[in-house]
């Protein structure tokens, strides 16, 4: 009996892995959560630019405050709110290293908004990746300056009350940062499908960009999920977000001046001439 013939095994083409500068230790979030996305966004940055053996990430305190036991490259463990400032500390002294930020909404808008507010007035040249919740997901669903007005939380049972002399609106953080000239990137954009996943992949680009090319200041922020604080389901979630919280907080890019082309040496003089009497 002739032996069978044998069929060559087929090629596999990889399409997608886990990126390099993400370990393989179990995420501890809740399900239904942003922060494994947006972790695996920014871990597919350090190895798209080959950051790998040059990057610092500053975590904070918050649901990510184990972040660096999933971001395979060096990681510094920052006070409460106090990301950006240690940030700017690490990349002033070692400028040659790529430095970004993960904050939440709480940490970066509240206990940390000086910190934020003054690193990019000054045009530290960090990147910001920013998860916007719009609650205190980890100490127990307090309301946080991203909060939305009616929103239910553990310090707002009855909804926030936005009214005069109350709590006032929620913070739109891109919208405070936009008018200052240290910014070179701020964008937008929720993670509530694989197109926005992409897009934020296509901001966050530009947002290494901003660093790299030494140009300024640079965050992205994500409006995320968190469905155990939420009091939803996951699905309920996105939508939510997608159908009410992209009211109050607009996704797109806010300032890009990493596209921006130098103007000619003519267009220059042009410019600076004076008028003729």
């Amino acid at each position: 009996m002739e032996a069978e013939a044998s069929h060559p095994e087929p090629e596999v083409e990889c399409v997608f892995k886990r990126p390099d500068a993400l370990t393989e230790t179990p995420l501890h979030y809740c399900p239904g959560c942003g922060h494994g996305i947006f972790h695996r966004l920014v871990a597919q940055m350090i190895d798209e630019f080959g950051l790998m053996d040059r990057t610092v990430g500053i975590v904070p305190v918050g649901c990510s405050v184990l972040a660096y036991n999933y971001f395979a490259c060096d990681t510094i463990e920052a006070s409460h709110g106090r990301a950006p400032a240690v940030a700017t500390g690490v990349k002033r002294c070692l400028p040659d290293r790529f430095v970004f930020t993960y904050q939440g909404d709480g940490d970066l808008a509240s206990i940390g908004m000086a910190e934020t507010v003054h690193a990019a007035a000054r045009g530290e040249s960090i990147c910001v990746f920013f998860v916007n919740n719009g609650i205190y997901g980890m100490t127990g669903g307090q309301m946080a300056p991203t909060t939305l007005a009616g929103q239910k939380t553990t310090t707002s049972p009855l909804g926030r009350d936005v009214s005069v002399g109350k709590t006032g609106p929620p913070i739109d953080m891109c919208k405070l940062l936009s008018s200052l000239p240290g910014v070179a990137y701020l964008a937008r954009v929720p993670l509530t499908s694989p197109k926005n996943v992409r897009k934020a992949h296509k901001y966050m680009c530009k947002a290494v960009r901003a660093q790299l090319e030494n140009k300024g200041f640079s965050m992205v922020e994500v409006l995320s999920a968190c469905p155990v604080q939420w009091r939803m389901a996951p699905l309920v979630a996105l939508k939510h977000i997608d159908e009410d919280v992209v009211k109050v907080f607009p996704p797109g890019e806010f300032v890009n001046r990493v596209d921006e082309k130098p103007a000619s040496a003519g267009a220059q003089e042009k410019v600076a001439a004076p008028a003729a009497n």
